[in-house]
């Protein structure tokens, strides 16, 4: 164990007014099973962090729109907390039990309060992977993101061939989508943004939707040359009271009338379960796979690959290696690249422009 860590470390914070600032705070305690990771990238999980904060007492589902509109109603209830979950580095520091990683290596990492927005974290090493030769921190700060969208992917359980619907063209959905063709599905992204699904075309989407500019429905049907969908997902959040019975309409019908299929949710969609969605599987997709939260594996104790082959640590390795291998493409999703120590001013004038964000990387410098 190097005993060299500093006592103290910067933690970006969200604030009842919707600004980012970078507050000084304690480190935490490298205990057994732990990695002390020194950030050089860190990436913003709009749909969940942002989620929480700017939902009280707003129509708003969060995301970039919501901390507009805090920003414009801020919220003096809102204690400010760190956040993020999704970054990349380098080891400064090993705790006892870890047996797979050295000083100096280049890593990914994920976990909500573990892989924070901060210029050191502290990790459990099984949400820890070593980045691919070549790969750089900005790809890695994906991973947590693009491991969302291979679960969600695990739990369509697609066949070659499958028509899938995704609603949400937001980081997940479009690496949902890419993930599903690359499965061997064909693949329409839904979103009320247009520079999004221009971004989802570029990076080959199959089609797209401009939802309440174009008939989503019908558009979709004539993608799946009349068949109807076999796998939708539902890949945003709050009330997807529309989207989801738009994509209901577009799934498979038997010859009774009954639509069919697989319908993937993914993160924190809600919305009512009506007789018409009949057959439909209802398939709820949270996080990265197995392993997440367990603390015991997440320090080190693994689940038996023979009988559990796909859990969240192979889960990031194989999205990393696909990222490495050029079979996804993240950089292009990457909006706006913010310097970390100059956080709070280039966010606030980012942020006044809610629809032209996607992908906010956070860069470090020492």
């Amino acid at each position: 164990m190097n005993t060299d860590i500093p006592e103290k470390r910067k933690a970006l914070t969200l604030h009842g007014d919707g600004s980012f600032r970078a507050l000084e705070t304690d480190m935490p305690a490298l205990e057994e099973g732990m990695v002390l990771i020194k950030t050089k990238a860190s990436l913003v999980s709009p749909g969940t962090e942002l989620k929480g904060p700017t939902k009280r007492g707003s129509k708003a589902a969060g995301g970039w729109r919501g901390l507009r509109e805090l920003q414009l109603n801020p919220d003096t209830n809102i204690a400010p907390k760190p956040f993020g979950y999704a970054n990349a580095g380098e080891i400064a520091a090993i705790a006892s039990g870890v047996e797979d990683f050295n000083i100096g290596d280049s890593v990914a990492a994920i976990g909500a309060g573990y892989a924070l927005h901060a210029d050191y974290s502290v990790v459990p090493q099984n949400l820890v992977v070593p980045l691919p030769e070549q790969s750089s921190f900005e790809q890695g700060a994906y991973g947590m993101l693009l491991a969302t969208g291979m679960q969600a992917l695990r739990r369509g359980n697609p066949q070659i061939g499958d028509y899938v619907a995704v609603a949400g063209m937001g980081i997940v959905g479009i690496l949902t989508a890419r993930l599903f063709q690359l499965a061997g599905c064909y693949a329409i992204g839904w979103d009320t943004i247009d520079a999004r699904l221009s971004l989802a075309k570029a990076l080959g989407i199959d089609e797209t939707a401009l939802v309440l500019s174009e008939d989503e429905i019908e558009k979709t049907k004539a993608f799946t040359m009349g068949r109807g969908l076999d796998i939708s997902v539902v890949a945003l959040g709050g009330d997807a009271t529309k989207p989801a019975h738009s994509l209901e309409q577009c799934m498979k019908i038997s010859g009774d009338g009954h639509p069919m299929g697989t319908m993937v949710i993914v993160g924190g969609a809600e919305f009512p379960f009506t007789r018409s969605l009949t057959n439909i599987d209802f398939r709820r997709s949270s996080r990265t796979g197995p392993g997440y939260h367990d603390k015991a594996w997440e320090r080190g104790r693994d689940y038996d690959d023979a009988f559990l082959r796909w859990n969240t640590r192979s889960n990031l390795e194989l999205c990393l290696r696909l990222v490495s291998e050029g079979k996804i493409v993240v950089e292009r999703l990457t909006t706006h690249r913010v310097t970390f120590d100059n956080v709070e001013e280039e966010t606030a004038e980012i942020t006044k422009d809610p629809d032209s964000i996607l992908g906010m990387l956070f860069e470090y410098s020492y």
